[in-house]
């Protein structure tokens, strides 16, 4: 399989320092802005960050964590799961939160220096199925999670944007899902989709059929794309991640081709 290998692991203090930047500096009547995320105001996404961060660390680190019985839908398990630690933690006053987040985030960034990001590790399920990724996939892919929860706070609470350097990472993180929105369209060898984002850390992919099926390719090939699509960097992160206020995208050329992208998804869930 294809793939742009993304390095994310620099960018993780960054990313963790503009976080606690941002809770710093909100006000008292700033954490109970409603978010993106149905039901959830700031003070439950910066809680779920937590639980994000502490979770991976006991999990990764430790080995200690919690999984869907057998039987469990595993969507519906991980929803109730982020709900009640998102409840429970409305105990934890914003400057603690605050504190804790600092500490399991620098758990979890002390714990990526150990890894070798080239090493075979678990799925990414959205990019690769039920396969193998590297680990650096995965590793931005907790990066992505984390800079898009951030990003919901950012705009609930009227904050400036995160800019190119954090944002074009996770966009090029996200385009490995391109491919499986693809999947159910068949095409012969060497059509080409193009998939562009506009705006400060956007950029163009290409997503090219080859014999073993659709794959993300570094480059525009010889052939002309059958399929233009574009957005902006703000629409394409909420298409991703499947925010229903995503703008609609424009596009040039197979409309079958341009529909399937518009069901593309790089969360779980």
């Amino acid at each position: 399989m294809a793939m742009l290998r993304v390095d994310t692991r620099p960018l993780v203090p960054r990313l963790r320092t503009e976080l606690a930047a941002l809770l710093t500096g909100l006000s008292g009547n700033d954490w109970a802005h409603s978010t993106a995320c149905p039901g959830w105001d700031v003070h439950a996404v910066a809680a779920h960050l937590l639980g994000v961060e502490l979770g991976n660390v006991s999990l990764r680190r430790d080995g200690w964590g919690l999984s869907p019985a057998e039987g469990d839908d595993p969507g519906a398990w991980l929803n109730a799961f982020n709900q009640q630690w998102a409840d429970a933690a409305r105990r934890i006053s914003p400057p603690l939160l605050i504190e804790l987040l600092n500490l399991a985030g620098l758990r979890f960034q002390e714990h990526l220096a150990t890894l070798d990001l080239d090493a075979t590790g678990g799925p990414v399920e959205w990019a690769t199925g039920s396969d193998p990724a590297p680990v650096w996939l995965d590793v931005a892919r907790e990066y992505m999670e984390r800079y898009v929860h951030q990003y919901q706070i950012r705009q609930a609470a009227r904050r400036p944007p995160l800019g190119g350097v954090l944002t074009g990472p996770v966009l090029t993180t996200a385009a490995h899902a391109l491919p499986r929105a693809l999947d159910q369209v068949t095409r012969p060898a060497g059509t080409m989709v193009t998939f562009t984002a506009e705006g400060e850390g956007g950029g163009t992919w290409y997503v090219v059929r080859s014999s073993a099926g659709w794959e993300l390719g570094p480059a525009q090939s010889a052939h002309p794309a059958a399929c233009h699509t574009r957005t902006t960097v703000d629409g394409a992160l909420k298409l991703y991640i499947r925010d229903p206020s995503a703008p609609p995208i424009t596009w040039q050329g197979d409309p079958e081709l341009a529909h399937a992208l518009t069901g593309v998804k790089a969360i779980l869930g």
